[in-house]
């Protein structure tokens, strides 16, 4: 597996705060990582430097050996980065199967889709989510758990070679979370290189191989899940035991 994302000494600051602070890790094509680390570590700006929607102050990002700093996120998009967000986004008057149609109208997603059309390649990727019976329904009546799915399909939209998950459970039930985390396990398993953030660490730690961990937008750990869970330096990020991370 080669590295489809390298990221070093990524900084940004805003104004006199340091948001990210000479972060660097790597991701290998068809990676299933996680990223985690107590609120305001920076987990959300990362993803928003990689998709294009901040521009780092300092550093290097690297994908599939292409630097994108200074990229529109819709060219980023067509090279094969996608992201969902915090707070789930969608076009609430138009139905399911028009949302993901739109993200299929990118570069990437009309290639994968030219050879059956926008409607049908939209209508697989609901059905791979599991919303293929609301397709012609609008997101506005939909519960949270639905609009999850949503938002994974309309990233699926843009054919991404690597896929941003940004905090996918939150605001979910139990049961949610358990259907959102087979959809996320099939979606790698069918070849999505998977980088994704979360707070509920129960979730994510046994959801993904590899586990990076970040405090005050600085790198702490790396490793399997059990060996950042173990880490001293992790254990006092979360657990306020000393703030000494240098």
């Amino acid at each position: 597996m080669g590295v489809l994302l390298e990221v070093k000494n990524l900084t940004k600051k805003f104004g006199g705060l340091t948001a990210v602070n000479d972060f660097s890790f790597e991701i290998k094509r068809g990676e299933f990582v996680g990223l985690i680390g107590p609120n305001g570590a920076g987990k959300t700006t990362v993803f928003n430097l990689i998709s294009g929607f901040e521009k780092p102050s300092a550093g290097t990002i690297r994908f599939d050996g292409m630097d994108i700093v200074g990229l529109k996120p819709f060219r980023i998009v067509n090279l094969g980065v996608a992201r969902t967000f915090q707070l789930v986004r969608s076009f609430k008057y138009l139905n399911l199967l028009e949302n993901v149609s739109i993200s299929c109208l990118s570069q990437r997603g009309k290639t994968a889709s030219e050879d059956i059309g926008t409607d049908e390649y939209a209508s697989e990727i609901l059905s791979s989510v599991g919303l293929v019976d609301k397709a012609r329904i609008p997101p506005i009546v939909l519960p949270h758990g639905d609009l999850r799915k949503l938002q994974i399909g309309k990233a699926l939209g843009t054919n991404p070679q690597l896929l941003l998950l940004d905090e996918p459970f939150s605001g979910l039930s139990f049961e949610e979370q358990l259907v959102i985390t087979d959809l996320i396990k099939k979606l790698h398993d069918d070849g999505v290189t998977i980088f994704i953030t979360g707070h509920v660490l129960r979730e994510l730690m046994t959801l993904v191989p590899r586990v990076i961990a970040m405090h005050q937008g600085k790198f702490i750990a790396d490793g399997s899940p059990r060996e950042v869970a173990n880490n001293k330096i992790v254990l006092e990020a979360y657990l306020g035991r000393g703030d000494d991370f240098a």
